[in-house]
């Protein structure tokens, strides 16, 4: 059994699922405002509240406010989500309530806000916690306490300071320490939020720290002079500070230059004395009380109670806290809340003609009346209201005069402010706070007449119109000097009122935590919050929705032609919008220009390796928005001009750079030329045009006349340049001239990224959606049927989802826990078309809206003082639901969500069954007006989609070569003498991919080859079994991978894909994917090279090139070398083939040549056409390891030979993995 109390009523009611007596809370019917509190004797920490219905009744209360107080005045209200709490449904089923963040507290009170319908209300309750501790010290305003050190200065990288405060102030200091170097911590109540100020360090004024000039390092919580308590803890650790007040947390790193910070003598909390004058303080002192103080482990108040010599008391410092008599009323409705106290309260005790009238307020509302009162002789009456944020006193005359007075500005920020209003003197007097008095002079001596009516006036009372009613809290409320007792009021015994709270300031701050996104303002009235966006570059009720398309591409689809614009990389991410020019002129490429802060050439001279030349590039975007630029690119270039003359790039003795550049991420790099990191070389060294050809660039020849060795990288990774270094023009006539040109990227890759479903039961899951707070998704779907789900996401209770609901209908559905919400957009037109519709639907914490095509925005507003949070827990699904019913039939592309782009296509393909993507292998997906094409030039594969296989069928005297224009990652100079200054952190790799059949062993597979030796090669063994070699080192062997020992040359086609990422390799042969180490095999390669290859050879990939299609559909390419006669074959008809003869009792087959007509088939038209680059100009031939630099073949090949192809030579014939050219022939 529990003890409550009801106002001035003691009951005794059973606990909760306790059925032995009837028992239970019931107010009387004539109580217009119930409510229940309980006293728990001391301070508890509560962390739950459980409740049952009366027993045996039909009374029970279905939600409740819960508010707690430690002295049973001063209520606060405890707020999870919406401020309610669920009740119950019936009168004997217990409802529990875990409390999100526990309180502290002594008193509690439940107010009952819905009930049974049929019956009343009726309450058993049980509170759930535990005992609650603490250490308390009460400073009143003119006293602190001081820790002192037992040396003369305290020097610390990390420190903890955690606390509990209440304060009736809105200023005060509550800790402050100061160090001779300039260091100082200050911990500080203002303006009713927390700030610090900490400085390690740093040199500064110090009169500036004594003053409050000093800038603030974080600021945070708001209305914490609501003489509740409120926990703080500061962490920091060298410069990383963490500042956590309540719930919420700042991060942020310190100013200065040192990772300490260093106090001399002592620490202050409450105060700031001033040295050599006790009880004098620099700054207001905190009035309130602090428990469980703590320093560095230190337990500062335990110390000042048991008088230890480490702790000096200034002033009257007490260890329990004081209780306050403030009693506040909230007046809730801004056209029906009013206090009515009668004239005669005012004239009690006054003979003096005339009435003073002063209060305190606190609101957030620009506008409301605050009083208003009827004077004698009618008609004149004097109003007080806020208006436009400030407070404006009306003396109406007449119907048609009036006299005005304005003062102060602001006066709606949420913190308290006294008001005094004077009609004593022959005058109107209006003082506000410390301001100076404003004054009306009326005619005559003016005598309030009837009552006073504060916050609001009613009809009946005013008999005229007046301004919107008051929101916010008054306290302190004087008449003639003479303070109205509120608690009266809520008894009846005093004046008359309608909607107001009392014994409680319900003011909350709707800005904390800020809703508005991508730093947006944000401002509050007493209900609702809004943001304003301007500047942010985004827009809606959060600053949520972009402004700006978020490519160039994204520009040309609307039409928009060359010039600069505004482009938002992540849409309704985190970065803002990026200032770029967009070249639109071309028939394919859409390019982005991203120019930076030095384009113009810039002549060097003066540097050396240990005085180096530095140049840093500031772009017109910041690196996190270049970084989303290069990354939602398909390819990105940066041409880097650069010429010399006596001014090396290469130290020629022992190759150590002498210039270089950095990368986006600030690592060094020292290659000048080529789309994936390649050796230290310069243009004219990978193309082996080299004017001097025993270098490597033409500045390393170091010669009196003008070099070039301009190039274009073109590695995405690594790109833009950040800075460059030069580092050799200090001799005499030495010099360069450079120009980095600006950033280049063209495609949009989230474009055209898109996935099919053509079953019902299809669908592509991803992780669950974050979208707590809010979220915004878009994409473009293409259907001919009637209905189907694009998305949905699912929680226990909540869920998400867009959906095709009829032909010419989509839907969006959400439940926050307020019930489900739906939003519906119907087109004239059927949606189910075929053609591609656009879809973007958003839900935030104040609305939600949906956009179908061009059709009107619907808009749904979200319910006030709501649940706001989504709780999902359940994976994101696309194209279907958890249910595997109402899936969707059809294409969607361009998925976003929060501003991240979603790859359908690779989750399509790691998908098994029922969706996929609309371009097969590698194909890029293009728009056209009737509908899409596949762009298969960057695929092995050809066709409408990219699936169908292009072959080729070699003999003895066939052979293809194709020339690279630029480097690749497995060529890389890694000589011992390079290798030990160069640390750059890429990682070489590289993908193949190709099918074969043939009955020859050994046979050479592929082959890829450098001039400096370096090689891949793919090959069949002697035994048949596949061998790939890697040379990369040219002072160690090779390194051989055989993957599968079982002969493959047995006439049957073979799909082979290799993978390698720095030193591994990983290798699928037959869909059987192994990763494997060194393999000590020898001469095989030799043998192989020897007998070239005889069989088809079908959709061979290196990396982004598919030579054998280029070598097909361009045969007049220069970047070809083809020997023999190529016939286009099908090796998946020939492996059949062969499957039937073998079962027909034939032979083996021997060439596949004899099947070649029967074999053909027509290609595939492509959309789109294979475009190498044209950055450098083609150089026909293969390399040949083992070959003398000048006589080598220029350039990198990828090979197929046969043996006779070979013997013609090196610059037409094809050079052998590991062995001079002689040998090779």
């Amino acid at each position: 059994w529990v003890p409550a109390q009801n106002k001035d009523y003691i009951v005794r009611f059973s606990l909760p699922d306790d059925p032995s007596g009837a028992g239970g809370w019931s107010p009387l019917v004539t109580d217009s405002q119930p409510w229940f509190q309980l006293d728990l004797r001391d301070r508890m920490e509560v962390t739950a509240v459980a409740t049952q219905g009366r027993y045996d009744s039909s009374d029970w209360v279905s939600s409740y406010m819960l508010l707690y107080s430690d002295t049973g005045r001063a209520w606060k209200q405890y707020r999870q989500e919406d401020g309610r709490l669920p009740g119950n449904m019936n009168s004997e089923a217990v409802v529990q309530n875990k409390l999100s963040h526990s309180i502290r507290t002594r008193f509690l009170r439940l107010l009952p806000l819905d009930w049974n319908p049929s019956g009343w209300l009726g309450l058993r309750v049980e509170v759930y916690g535990c005992g609650y501790k603490s250490d308390v010290a009460d400073f009143d305003g003119r006293s602190s306490l001081l820790y002192r050190f037992n040396q003369k200065s305290m020097s610390t990288v990390k420190d903890v300071v955690s606390l509990r405060f209440k304060s009736r102030q809105a200023e005060g200091v509550l800790l402050h320490g100061e160090g001779q170097r300039g260091d100082y911590i200050t911990l500080e109540l203002h303006r009713g939020r927390l700030a610090l100020y900490l400085n390690l360090d740093e040199r500064d004024d110090p009169r500036l720290r004594s003053s409050g000039g000093r800038s603030v390092a974080v600021s945070l919580g708001s209305l914490l002079d609501d003489q509740h308590w409120h926990s703080v803890l500061i962490e920091r650790f060298n410069k990383q500070v963490n500042l956590t007040v309540d719930s919420h947390t700042q991060h942020f790193r310190t100013k200065g230059e040192g990772d300490s910070l260093e106090v001399d003598y002592e620490l202050s909390f409450g105060g700031i004395p001033l040295p050599g004058k006790p009880g004098t303080f620099i700054r207001k002192n905190f009035h309130g009380c602090i428990e469980n103080l703590y320093y560095n482990g230190i337990n500062i108040i335990d110390l000042a109670k048991r008088r230890k010599p480490q702790i000096y008391s200034v002033g009257n410092v007490t260890f329990s806290c004081s209780q306050p008599q403030l009693v506040a009323t909230t007046f809730v409705s801004s056209s029906a809340s009013f206090l009515s106290l009668p004239a005669t309260a005012a004239a009690a005790g006054s003979e003096e003609a005339g009435f003073s009238l002063r209060f305190q307020f606190r609101t957030w509302n620009a506008d409301g009346l605050l009083l208003s009162v009827r004077l004698a002789p009618e008609p004149q009456r004097v109003e007080l209201q806020i208006s436009g944020s400030r407070l404006r006193l009306t003396l109406h005359t007449s119907a048609q005069q009036k006299s005005q007075v304005s003062t102060g500005h602001n006066v709606n920020d949420g913190l308290w402010h006294s008001v005094t209003l004077d009609t004593r003197d022959q005058q109107i007097s209006l003082t506000l706070d410390d301001e100076a008095a404003s004054a009306i002079e009326p005619w005559q001596q003016l005598q309030a007449q009837g009552d006073f009516y504060l916050g609001g006036c009613p009809s009946e009372g005013c008999g005229h119109p007046t301004p919107a009613a008051f929101q916010g809290c008054m306290r302190l409320i004087h008449i003639n000097g003479v303070l109205m007792n509120l608690l009266h009021v809520q008894q009846g015994s005093l004046g008359r009122y309608h909607a107001l709270q009392f014994d409680t300031c319900g003011i909350r701050d709707r800005c904390l935590p800020n809703y508005c996104e991508h730093g947006g303002q944000c401002s509050q009235t007493w209900s609702a919050f809004r943001c304003d966006c301007s500047g942010t570059g985004h827009t809606g009720a959060t600053c949520h929705n972009a402004l700006y398309e978020p490519s160039c591409e994204a520009y040309k689809l609307t039409g928009s032609s060359s010039g600069y614009y505004s482009i938002d990389p992540d849409g309704s991410g985190p970065l803002g919008p990026a200032r770029v020019y967009c070249n639109m002129t071309g028939e394919l490429a859409v390019w982005t220009v991203l120019d930076h802060s030095s384009s113009a050439p810039v002549r060097v001279q003066g540097s050396s390796p240990q005085k180096p030349y530095i140049m840093r590039f500031n772009y017109s975007a910041s690196p996190e928005q270049l970084r989303a630029i290069v990354t939602g690119s398909e390819q990105c270039q940066q041409e880097v001009v650069y010429r010399c003359r006596k001014s090396r790039l290469f130290n020629i003795k022992d190759g150590t750079p002498m210039s270089w550049w950095l990368d986006q991420a600030g690592e060094r790099r020292t290659y000048w030329g080529g789309f994936l990191p390649g050796v230290q070389q310069c243009s004219c060294g990978l193309q082996e045009n080299c004017q001097d050809m025993n270098y490597f660039c033409n500045c390393d020849a170091a010669t009196n006349s003008w070099s070039n060795d301009t190039g274009v990288l073109s590695y995405k990774d690594h790109l833009p340049v950040s800075q460059i270094v030069i580092g050799d023009t200090n001799r005499t006539g030495s010099e360069a001239v450079y120009r980095v040109g600006a950033l280049r990227c063209y495609g949009d890759k989230s474009t055209w990224n898109a996935a099919s479903f053509y079953q019902e039961s299809s669908y592509l899951h991803f992780p669950t959606l974050q979208a707590e707070l809010g979220s915004d998704i878009s994409f473009y779907f293409k259907t001919s049927a009637p209905s189907g789900v694009f998305l949905e996401n699912l929680g226990l209770k909540d869920f998400i989802r867009v959906e095709l609901s009829s032909p010419s209908a989509v839907a969006f559905s959400f439940d926050v826990g307020n019930g489900p919400a739906v939003l519906t957009v119907k087109s004239h037109v059927p949606l189910n078309d075929r053609q591609w519709h656009y879809v973007r639907a958003e839900r935030g914490v104040q609305e939600a809206s949906l956009q179908v095509d061009q059709l009107p925005l619907r808009f749904l507003e979200a319910p006030a003082d709501a649940h706001v949070r989504l709780q999902l827990n359940s994976q994101l699904f696309v194209g279907g639901t958890a249910s595997r019913q109402r899936g969707f039939l059809g294409c969607i592309r361009t998925l976003a969500i929060n501003g991240v782009h979603f790859n359908l296509e690779e989750r399509a393909r790691m998908t098994p069954g029922g969706s996929s993507s609309l371009c097969h292998n590698r194909g890029r997906c293009i728009e056209k007006s009737s509908g899409y094409v596949c762009d298969c030039s960057q695929s092995a594969y050809g066709g409408p989609s990219c699936r169908e296989e292009v072959s080729v069928s070699f003999d003895s005297e066939s052979s293809v070569t194709y020339t690279f224009q630029e480097p690749f990652s497995v060529m890389q100079n890694r000589s011992s003498q390079a290798s030990s200054v160069s640390r750059e952190s890429s990682r070489a790799r590289e993908n193949v991919a190709f099918s074969f059949l043939t009955s020859q062993r050994p046979a050479m597979l592929l082959s890829v080859s450098t001039f400096s030796q370096q090689y891949i090669a793919v090959i069949l063994a002697t035994n048949g079994s596949l061998q790939i070699w890697y040379h990369l080192l040219a002072d160690q062997d090779p390194d051989v991978f055989v993957p599968i020992r079982q002969n493959l040359a047995d006439g049957r086609l073979h799909k082979i894909r290799i993978h390698r990422e720095a030193k591994d390799v990983y290798v699928q042969v037959n869909l059987v994917a192994t990763r494997h180490c060194r393999d000590p095999v020898h001469r095989e390669v030799r043998e192989a090279g020897l007998r070239g290859f005889v069989g088809c050879l079908s959709s061979v990939q290196f990396n982004h090139l598919a030579p054998l299609k280029v070598a097909l559909l361009h045969r007049g390419s220069s970047l070809l070398s083809i020997r023999g006669a190529l016939e286009e074959s099908n090796c998946v008809a020939l492996a059949e083939s062969a499957t039937s003869h073998s079962l027909l009792g034939k032979g083996p087959l021997e060439s596949p040549a004899s099947s070649r007509r029967s074999a053909r088939t027509e290609r595939g038209a492509c959309s789109g056409r294979f475009s190498p680059s044209e950055a450098h100009p083609e150089v026909p031939g293969a390399a040949f390891p083992g070959v003398p630099r000048r006589e080598q073949e220029r350039g990198c090949g990828t090979c197929w030979r046969a043996s006779e192809g070979a013997r013609e030579g090196g610059r037409e014939g094809a050079g052998l993995p590991g062995m001079p050219q002689r040998e090779g022939e």
